[in-house]
């Protein structure tokens, strides 16, 4: 991870706050009324709202740096302290009189319940003077940075005026602009690169249903041709997030499997990270996976909370420990049946060289149909006896990591006869699954299986696609691949 990550500037511009936490428990009732009594047991403070995402990117190993307006009164200097301790660059921070540092303290009781929140906050708008004064410092120092984040929590910062001279100026520069969105003006939006709203915020956008992905990728769309943007990415909390593009490019990203305590500065995290990828120049499906990886982290702690990039790094190692466990040899297949005696194991076979979009869609229909799915892969020999000495493109190692990872693949094993009859007679599986193009009498395997009650299953493939025509694709530069 940290060879794809290297440190990079990258300036957070936004709302920024103080998140304190009081934890305690409750154990009676107040005699002056009717009301729990909280008993204090500890007390901290940390970096919240634009802060947090600095905090984020701080702890992706990038160099970040914080523009804001704050009070110039004893939470403000808290939260330089609290800057100063993370390795946040503040020299753009402007301290106000006239203003109040933001600071929400919450109660949070046993089992980690939060009880109450307290909030202390200035939220009018920045005055034009003070406009000017950031757009000066800001054109001052923008040449330094690799890309800039808004992160607006409606605190007052983000006036119509000061965001589009923002975003010109960083146009100006050549640098891309991601803001993560509150207000339900689009019009202050206009000319970012990308934009991260949630399910409620898209609907405050576009006044566009958003119950459904299909729903949410249409208002994405909409949102995105009226703010000119290149991207639009939408959380949906457990639904994950849906990014689409300008030229009317779409994907659903699955959000990580993990136990949820808090969702408390979800969204800063996967801005921090997304912003880290792009800055480093990763492509944004990469970029996206990251950011995935590093929020489901963050919603498995409680309260506001940074997720490092080595956190990151654990978990994409514990995924390949987790897809080379479903990776098994033939000494394994025997006892599978056993394990599963109450469950419906699905087998099906192949070669499976340059996944495609045919496999995918045949492997889900043949997942839906038991419990288990366990896939026979050609050995490299196998291959090229069956499809000549040119073939595999992939070899074997590769193509079975590329199954393994599919979520609803349980396990791989390769074989190397030219059949799979023997393998089939060890799995002794309750579906057998071919593609439509067989003819029933033509499918290996299908009597055994047939014969302990089980049945086969004919799965159609989409048509014109096979890994034999995307070789002949990119092998004749006429047919061209973009057509």
């Amino acid at each position: 991870m940290q060879k794809l990550i290297k440190p990079k500037n990258i300036l957070v511009i936004g709302d920024v706050m103080i998140d304190t936490y009081y934890r305690g428990n409750v154990r009676r009732i107040s005699p002056e009324a009717p009301v729990p009594v909280f008993h204090k047991v500890k007390e901290y403070s940390v970096l919240g709202g634009a802060a947090n995402v600095a905090a984020n990117l701080t702890a992706a190993g990038q160099h970040a740096a914080i523009m804001s307006v704050i009070g110039n009164d004893s939470a403000g200097k808290h939260l330089c302290d609290l800057f100063s301790a993370a390795g946040i660059d503040y020299e753009f921070l402007m301290r106000k009189t006239t203003r109040t540092t933001t600071v929400k303290t919450r109660l949070v009781g046993q089992n980690h319940q939060q009880l109450l929140r307290v909030d202390d906050e200035d939220a009018q708008l920045i005055s034009a003077e003070d406009e000017s004064d950031l757009i000066q410092v800001l054109l001052e120092g923008i040449s330094h940075y690799d890309l800039v984040i808004l992160s607006d929590y409606l605190k007052g910062l983000f006036t119509l005026d000061f965001t589009q001279k923002v975003l010109k100026l960083c146009r100006d520069y050549g640098i891309a602009v991601i803001i993560d969105v509150k207000d339900t003006a689009v019009e202050k939006y206009d000319g970012a690169f990308l934009l991260k709203p949630n399910r409620k915020e898209l609907h405050a956008l576009t006044q566009l249903p958003v119950d459904s992905i299909n729903d949410i990728k249409e208002a994405s769309f909409a949102l995105c041709s009226k703010c000119h943007a290149e991207y639009v990415l939408t959380t949906c909390g457990a639904d994950g997030m849906v990014l689409v593009a300008k030229d009317k490019s779409f994907s659903k990203i699955d959000c990580v499997s993990r136990e949820v305590y808090d969702v408390t500065g979800a969204g800063d995290t996967v801005i921090a990270y997304l912003a880290a990828g792009l800055a480093n120049h990763l492509s944004m499906d990469i970029s996206l996976q990251i950011a995935n990886a590093a929020a489901g982290i963050q919603v498995s702690k409680v309260g506001t909370s940074s997720v490092s990039v080595g956190e990151v790094e654990r978990y994409f190692q514990e995924e390949t420990i987790c897809r080379s466990s479903k990776i098994i040899d033939r000494t394994q297949v025997q006892n599978l049946r056993n394990k599963y005696q109450d469950k419906k194991i699905v087998f099906t076979n192949g070669c499976f060289d340059l996944l495609h979009i045919g496999h995918v869609r045949y492997l889900q229909e043949a997942a839906k149909l038991g419990e288990i799915l366990i896939i026979g892969v050609n050995s490299d020999s196998s291959v090229r006896r069956l499809k000549g000495e040119n073939r595999p493109v992939n070899n074997q190692t590769d193509r079975m990591e590329i199954l393994a990872a599919l979520e609803y693949v349980d396990y791989v094993v390769l074989f190397d006869e030219d059949t799979p009859l023997e393998l089939i007679k060890e799995v002794q599986p309750d579906f057998l699954v071919k593609g439509g193009d067989y003819r029933p009498d033509e499918v290996v395997g299908r009597d055994i299986v047939e014969a302990r009650g089980g049945c086969l299953k004919l799965i159609p493939f989409i048509d014109g696609i096979s890994t034999s025509e995307i070789i002949k694709k990119i092998n004749d530069p006429s047919k061209g691949l973009m057509k």
